[in-house]
């Protein structure tokens, strides 16, 4: 990216503010430079080089040249990803018009691809009781278990859970306090089944792989480090293949199943989007379409005349 002309003047403008004044993490500010920096090089090819000569036009070019754009493997973005492309774009020119270097937002009128509704995909409460009872008793074991237990006992997202400290855990209170979305805490209750395995892991383990570098994190590596979301993902899959599931599963999956699970349980929506950090209830609710879909495919396989209905349905 060239280093002195305006736009780039405005993107790292924008960035810093993200960093510094909104406190988001590296994750979501690194998705951000790519979605921005992608925009930059599309409005350069066209000869613009700062934001003030962007118009509608060109953003609506970008988004449709994006969703037409593939991927290094040949597969087309998805919805999702040109709805993303265009939330950064969004963003940054609000951020713009705030700042007084913009007169007017060119991306005001700009239409937001439709997405398809895509509902969460949880696990039952079967199989995420097999997975967690699936590490063994060695010192990874424990340290996995605690893992699991935690990011399913909690809810956790992953940067959630590699970036809690030991301070971070009350053991006698059951709870944990997490730094969520833009850089908001919460406390969170573990039941005792993470208690106890944070307990064992932290008298047992931690103290056997900790080193200088290991500092205040709560889950390390084997050698000492902060677990990292990459180290996570992979203590995941190896449990769920070795239960024998052979879906995808991920850290979100787990998320999604702790908010599931305590829906199917009666616990209240509002409830559930403090827990889980939501900003809107808007966003736990879809939540509430999954049960409700659990309850039809009960009810329909269930219900003797239920299931004749289905038959007959001529």
């Amino acid at each position: 990216m060239p280093a002195r002309d305006a736009l780039a003047k405005h993107l790292q403008r924008f960035l810093d503010h993200l960093a510094v004044e909104r406190g988001l993490s590296e994750h979501t500010i690194a998705a951000y430079r790519r979605d921005l920096e992608r925009y930059a090089r599309f409005l350069r090819d066209r000869g613009i080089t700062d934001a003030r000569r962007v118009d509608e036009r060109a953003v609506a070019a970008h988004v449709a040249a994006v969703s037409a754009s593939t991927h290094g493997d040949g597969k087309p973005y998805r919805a999702t990803s040109v709805v993303r492309a265009l939330s950064s774009v969004r963003a940054f020119h609000r951020f713009l018009l705030r700042d007084g270097k913009i007169s007017s937002d060119p991306t005001a009128a700009v239409i937001r691809p439709k997405l398809p509704r895509s509902l969460p995909k949880p696990l039952s409460v079967d199989d995420v009781t097999r997975v967690l009872a699936h590490p063994d008793r060695s010192a990874k074991g424990l340290r996995d278990r605690a893992v699991l237990e935690t990011l399913y006992g909690a809810g956790l997202r992953i940067s959630e859970l590699v970036g809690l400290d030991v301070d971070d855990v009350d053991l006698e209170e059951g709870s944990v306090r997490v730094l969520g979305k833009g850089g908001k805490e919460r406390d969170v209750p573990i039941g005792r089944y993470a208690r106890d395995s944070i307990s064992s892991y932290l008298t047992r383990v931690r103290p056997q792989i900790a080193t200088t570098r290991s500092r205040s994190a709560l889950f390390l590596n084997l050698r000492g480090g902060r677990l990292t979301r990459q180290g996570c993902t992979g203590i995941l899959q190896q449990h769920v293949a070795g239960v024998g599931i052979t879906k995808r599963v991920s850290p979100h999956t787990f998320r999604h199943s702790f908010a599931t699970h305590l829906l199917e349980g009666g616990a209240d929506v509002r409830v559930v989007q403090e827990l889980l950090g939501h900003a809107s209830v808007a966003t736990t609710q879809v939540y509430t379409l999954v049960t409700r879909e659990h309850l039809r495919e009960v009810y329909f396989t269930s219900h003797p005349r239920a299931r004749a209905t289905r038959r007959d349905t001529a």
